[in-house]
């Protein structure tokens, strides 16, 4: 009987159509998770759901202290529940595949964030114990895991310093919303509602934690604020909303909007709105892999602007399918020299825009299949 469980504190539409691909060939398949987020498609009714503690979204101490809980729940039911079970980690928490030290079941990883590199956010040197020692378990399980798989190649450029390359599989992500395609300005209500016709919008849509700099965007939009058919839209939920709901207040921006995050059913209107979307990544982690909504941003033609480290993956991607430029945060001159050129130039931003969206199409559910190919099949034969 083949069985396997998969882990992720926090499941969203990668991790269950990942699922949903091997419960058609799994005889029992299950999920220990702290909370799970549908999108368009639902788990497989196969699928047993199981919970584990759930992943907190706030400071360090009190996310690491989330981690290290639903990773003792974790080892308990693969110690007595799920013992004959396959294990399929991802690094939701990061601290669960650690147990494979001591388990025995046969383990994939899927690596979303790369440990100990991430621990640089919370300002932990390579030269402390903890950064050494995980490097040390790192090359220890990556040797024996039977998959290890990453979203990009910046990802598995750093995952080199552990494991051998060919051990290492790619596969890119790709949109949660099966229907997502662009919306005309003319005809988006959610630009109406929010009086955005006839304006060049600039968005930033996505989390406002303690680790996104989205004031470097308030900074671009104070040296705009003369540009008076130029707009910026910050659409988010993070320890940070308010803040940067005051700071847009305290600077009189009268150029920039903020609000919380929308419903799914309005995701291809908002994010539609947009002529420029912009991503913003914590420079400390400079091959951090691309953010899911990416693909969200591809599939509704959107051009983009990207600040964080220039050696970060989605520069590098965001250059290679020429649908935008990115910027480190210091460079507001010329983001603002960016921003007026696009707008002056529309031919220019519809070639952008329009390279997205015939690239989308190379990142739909479709790549969940592959997990579960190459999970069977030989590693010479996988993409």
């Amino acid at each position: 009987m083949k069985k396997i469980v998969f882990i992720n504190q926090a499941t969203g539409y990668l991790t269950i159509d990942i699922v949903n691909a091997f419960a058609g060939h799994f005889d029992r398949v299950a999920l220990l998770t702290g909370s799970v987020r549908v999108q368009d498609i639902e788990l497989h009714e196969k699928v047993k759901q199981v919970k584990i503690a759930r992943y907190n979204r706030g400071k360090p101490l009190v996310k690491f202290l989330s981690w290290i809980r639903a990773t003792i729940q974790v080892f308990f039911l693969l110690l007595f529940r799920f013992r004959s079970y396959e294990v399929f980690y991802t690094t939701i928490p990061p601290t669960a595949y650690l147990l494979s030290l001591f388990l025995r079941n046969r383990f994939s990883v899927l690596v979303y964030d790369l440990y100990p590199e991430s621990l640089k956010i919370a300002n932990i040197k390579e030269s402390s114990w903890i950064f050494r020692a995980w490097g040390r378990w790192n090359r220890k399980l990556f040797k024996k895991a039977h998959r290890i798989y990453t979203l990009g190649e910046g990802m598995k450029h750093s995952l080199l310093q552990y494991v051998d390359a060919e051990k290492i599989q790619v596969i890119n992500n790709w949109s949660g919303l099966t229907d997502m395609k662009p919306v005309l300005r003319e005809e988006n209500p959610f630009a109406r509602e929010h009086n955005l016709e006839g304006k060049f919008v600039i968005s930033y849509s996505g989390n406002i934690g303690y680790t996104h700099n989205v004031e470097t965007l308030l900074e671009v939009a104070e040296h705009m604020r003369e540009d008076e058919d130029i707009f910026f839209l910050i659409i988010g939920r993070g320890k940070r909303y308010q803040f940067i709901d005051a700071e847009i207040s305290s600077r009189k921006l009268g150029n920039c909007l903020i609000l919380p995050f929308q419903p799914d059913s309005e995701i291809p209107n908002s994010l539609s709105a947009a002529d420029l979307s912009v991503v913003i990544l914590d420079e400390k982690v400079a091959t951090s892999s691309i953010p899911s909504k990416t693909y969200n941003l591809l599939a509704v033609g959107s051009a983009f602007m990207v600040i964080g480290s220039p050696e970060a993956e989605l520069a590098h991607f965001v250059e290679e399918l020429k649908i935008g430029s990115s910027f480190t945060r210091i460079q507001v001159d010329e983001m603002t020299s960016y921003i007026r050129n696009l707008k002056d130039n529309p031919k220019e931003l519809i070639q952008l825009k329009n390279n997205a969206l015939t690239n989308s199409g190379n990142f739909t559910y479709l790549n969940a299949r592959k997990y579960y190919d190459i999970y069977c099949n030989p590693l010479e034969s996988s993409v």
